[in-house]
């Protein structure tokens, strides 16, 4: 038997996982997320998601601790099959590159800079099992209404930027202020399950058995 380990803590993440109907075990994966001088977004974000599944992987060494859906935890060796997924999510706006932001006031310049106009969101997603490894990325556009800047204190004040790349969440308040989006909303939301999907079955776990 096959076991799926998705390496995030992001309860978003799990979430939309959990759409596919597809039982996981949850190892949440503490990595150095700075930028390389120069990397391109696209680079950038592909390279989290792998490094994500990776890191994770190589715990199996010594014993990969993890929690089914339900919390119950659970320890995995080299032993065991096991799949890891890794993924990672980026704003790219103009020649800009948005992760999280750090603090209040840097929530606001964020989405100051994303009034009124087109960013795009990209997803990378990460499959490594013991003898393949592959990763696939989707981008997104999405489209802002103009903000204002009591509009830009309240959202920040509901505490909702604080961990999401480019200082907004699609699935909260934030829906408000986007006129559309071309592409994944899950892949916004930070998983998309299109492409998900797609490594799932190449990787032997299919959702539709």
């Amino acid at each position: 038997m096959t076991h799926l380990v998705l390496a995030s803590a992001s309860p978003r993440r799990r979430e939309l996982l959990g759409q596919l109907n597809i039982s996981f075990y949850i190892h949440a994966c503490d990595i150095d997320e700075t930028r390389a001088g120069g990397e391109h977004a696209e680079a950038y974000v592909c390279r989290m998601a792998r490094e994500k599944a990776r890191a994770a992987y190589q715990k199996l060494d010594g014993g990969l601790k993890a929690t089914d859906q339900s919390g119950a935890p659970m320890t995995f060796s080299m032993a065991d099959e096991v799949c890891i997924l890794g993924a990672d999510t980026t704003v790219v706006v103009g020649d800009q590159v948005l992760a999280k932001p750090q603090d209040i006031a840097e929530a606001r310049e964020m989405l100051r800079l994303l009034s009124d106009r087109d960013h795009t969101v990209l997803s990378a997603v990460t499959m490594k099992s013991s003898n393949a490894e592959k990763t696939i990325v989707n981008g997104t556009q999405v489209c802002f209404k103009a903000i204002n800047d009591d509009e830009i204190e309240a959202y920040c004040q509901t505490g909702e930027p604080y961990d999401k790349a480019g200082g907004y969440g699609i699935q909260g308040l934030a829906a408000v202020f986007i006129r559309q989006i071309h592409g994944s909303y899950s892949g916004v939301m930070g998983l998309p399950l299109f492409e998900t999907g797609e490594l799932l079955s190449e990787f032997g776990l299919s959702v539709l058995r």
